[in-house]
């Protein structure tokens, strides 16, 4: 390689570190916005009279609607070639959802509008991260996944924190919702920044690679295998409005303390997501197969155990977290064509999305049941994902 080749590459990676870094800061704030709301979703809807299992099966049907139309949303980017305005749109419907929770008199309202964040963070997923996907080819996937996990976390940390800081004052649950207005704003500036320095993220890819156009819909074994995994482990995977609403139903933790523990979790995923990250770059799939194995352990603590072993598998909880939001992404993107990776991640998370609604109104059902049959079901559905990665990891490229 010459010197003008070097002097080449050596911007490109550059402009893409940038622009993983400005669209970090972009999910910074987006997670200050949407993670400080999630993190009192459960015992908000607790206080308007929602029982468990329709918290749990609001958290289910948001997650099922907001991966569900990731694969609609993706094939329209790829088809379209108009990636920026289906993103903006998305962030403007995740991101405003949340403060409007603010008004909401009652369970139905908000959980209308904890979807409605659900839905808009589906049109934007797929999108981003086929943008992300483009950068990371010049950094390394999981690094590149990974750093962008960190700074995205950074934002699901500081959102709980300054919502529990806001019950800690007396601030209560709706004008806690409405100051994280200002995050959100933040979010779509620095969005729209980002739109104008870099019109066309493809430009960004360092090479394409190949893909059988015979396989099913175009994506290969490894795309069905991986997609079985992560299917499994979203079904068994207890999302944390249940998890908030046993804390507050059980009294293992003081109410303020519940966006606190929430913070932990995203603070785990964010360490882990750079730690697996850089694991998986240099030993490859075995970083997964450590995720999810540390996630199975994040349910008995949770459910059976008293407050410090509960924030310590709410910290393995993030650790699954990462998993499924950072490696999972960072391993499809390095099998699929760019020319159709939008469509790739949207219906990749379209089935992950329909087997977390499923796993997540049975654990809200086994609840009520008896927390042994819940951590039972969660713990054998995750350790299931186990062996079908593995044969992920062996099935070579399509």
């Amino acid at each position: 390689m010459n010197g003008l080749q070097q002097v080449g590459e050596f911007r490109a990676k550059r402009n893409a570190i940038i622009f993983i870094v400005l669209i970090g800061f972009v999910s910074l704030f987006a997670d200050m916005t949407y993670e400080g709301g999630r993190s009192i979703a459960g015992p908000f809807l607790g206080s308007l009279g929602a029982s468990a299992v329709i918290v749990s099966s609001v958290a289910g049907f948001g997650e099922f609607l907001g991966y569900g139309v990731r694969y609609f949303s993706g094939r329209a980017a790829d088809r379209s070639g108009r990636y920026w305005p289906l993103l903006l749109s998305g962030y403007v419907i995740n991101l405003l959802s949340v403060p409007l929770l603010a008004l909401a008199g009652n369970w139905p309202v908000a959980a209308l509008l904890l979807v409605m964040e659900r839905f808009g963070r589906a049109i934007r997923a797929p999108i981003r991260g086929a943008m992300l996907s483009h950068a990371a080819s010049r950094t390394g996937a999981g690094w590149g996944f990974g750093l962008h996990t960190a700074l995205d976390q950074t934002g699901g940390l500081s959102g709980p924190l300054l919502v529990a800081l806001l019950l800690a004052a007396g601030a209560g649950f709706h004008r806690s919702f409405a100051a994280l207005l200002l995050p959100a704003l933040a979010a779509l500036l620095l969005l729209a920044l980002a739109r104008r320095l870099y019109p066309d993220p493809r430009k960004l890819e360092l090479r394409v690679p190949a893909v059988d156009p015979a396989a099913w819909v175009g994506f290969g074994s490894k795309f069905r295998l991986l997609t079985v995994a992560a299917s499994l482990m979203a079904a068994g995977f207890a999302d944390f409005a249940l998890i908030g609403f046993h804390f507050a139903r059980a009294h293992t933790v003081p109410l303020s303390w519940i966006p606190a523990i929430y913070a932990a979790g995203m603070a785990a995923e964010g360490v882990a997501a750079l730690l697996l990250g850089w694991i998986f770059d240099r030993m490859g799939p075995r970083a997964i197969t450590t995720g999810i194995i540390l996630a199975t352990f994040a349910v008995p603590l949770v459910f059976f155990g008293g407050a410090a072993l509960a924030v310590a598998g709410v910290v393995l909880w993030g650790v699954g977290m990462a998993t499924q939001d950072t490696l999972f992404q960072a391993m499809l993107g390095e099998f699929i064509t760019p020319a159709r990776r939008a469509t790739a991640y949207g219906l990749f998370d379209a089935i992950r999305g329909t087997a977390w609604l499923l796993g997540s109104v049975a654990l809200g059902l086994l609840y009520g049941a008896g927390l042994i049959w819940l951590v039972a079901v969660s713990v054998l559905l995750q350790a299931a994902a186990i062996p079908v990665f593995l044969r992920v990891a062996l099935t070579p490229r399509s």
